[in-house]
């Protein structure tokens, strides 16, 4: 049985559902069925009997207007790397077990080259669990298989890979000879059934069910960002916001979801302030808890 961690509990009848997902799992140390009380739920078993995903903290660095190429708005490199200090001592600040990004940020730090093993690996589309060796674990969303690591970490926390079922037999056993971690997310049906939203549910199970994954920070790009928030996955939002301004339209920002006109990618979600930090040089920390609405009865 699970435990979801939460600031309010009232026991509920088995059969009430957590929004968009199946029958709530979640349930105290006697047993009983839980369910988080409105107006906000928040449930992180995903609808499985027994999983419980990872809460997710969005960490991140911007302009004052949300953009996050800091070469952008900062002044020199002694500036960059105060920034990038700040930065990191204030993630150590979160508990997370590691980090998560998306595959074009993750490719400033993957710098294996593309090989070939003869050799035969069990079970290669099952879950592999690597020798983490109780390091940090910095987690890839690479759904095509693109980045190849040569060694089982970057910069010095292990990688897990996040797969789509498209990736060969002989990539995994690329990642399986590195010793890189993998899952691989369930793949959409014939009719093309299976969102990208639930497929990022699934995997986040994985990370908790498989990995012991408990907290992680998720750290951009923008699209990776905007995705986890239209998948009602961000729990945490711990934004430093810089004293300079970018400015120019079209340049990444926090939050990208490539969706429809009319998507709204955050409906349903609101934040509630939790914490606020004045920084040496001007920077604030914002910390926001992400309240998601409560399933109607």
């Amino acid at each position: 049985m699970s435990i979801c961690s939460a600031r309010f509990w009232i026991r509920q009848p088995a059969e009430l559902s957590a929004k968009g997902r199946g029958p709530c799992h979640c349930t105290d140390e006697g047993g009983a069925q839980l369910l988080l009380y409105p107006p906000v739920h928040d449930c992180r078993c995903n609808g499985r009997e027994g999983a419980v995903r990872p809460k997710i903290i969005c960490h991140m660095t911007s302009s004052i207007d949300g953009r996050l190429l800091v070469d952008r708005w900062l002044r020199s490199e002694i500036e960059r790397e105060q920034v990038g200090a700040t930065y990191d001592r204030l993630a150590a600040r979160l508990g997370a077990d590691g980090w998560m990004v998306g595959r074009t940020t993750m490719a400033d730090f993957a710098s294996g080259t593309p090989r070939s093993f003869s050799g035969a690996f069990p079970d290669l589309r099952k879950p592999f669990v690597g020798n983490r060796s109780g390091r940090s674990v910095a987690v890839a969303i690479d759904l095509h298989g693109k980045l190849h690591y040569g060694q089982d970490n970057v910069l010095g926390d292990h990688v897990i890979a996040v797969l789509g079922q498209d990736v060969s037999d002989a990539y995994l056993a690329e990642l399986r000879h590195d010793g890189v971690s993998y899952l691989l997310v369930p793949a959409r049906d014939e009719g093309g059934a299976g969102s990208p939203e639930s497929a990022l549910h699934d995997a986040m199970a994985v990370l908790g069910e498989t990995f012991g994954i408990r907290t992680l920070m998720l750290q951009g790009g923008g699209i990776t960002n905007g995705a986890f928030l239209k998948a009602g996955l961000i729990d945490e939002i711990s934004l430093v916001v810089y004293p300079g301004i970018d400015g120019l339209a079209g340049v990444p920002c926090i939050f990208e979801y490539h969706g429809e006109p009319a998507e709204r990618p955050a409906e349903g979600q609101s934040l509630r302030h939790m914490s606020t930090e004045t920084l040496d040089g001007g920077s604030v920390w914002l910390r926001y808890r992400v309240e998601r609405a409560a399933a109607k009865r």
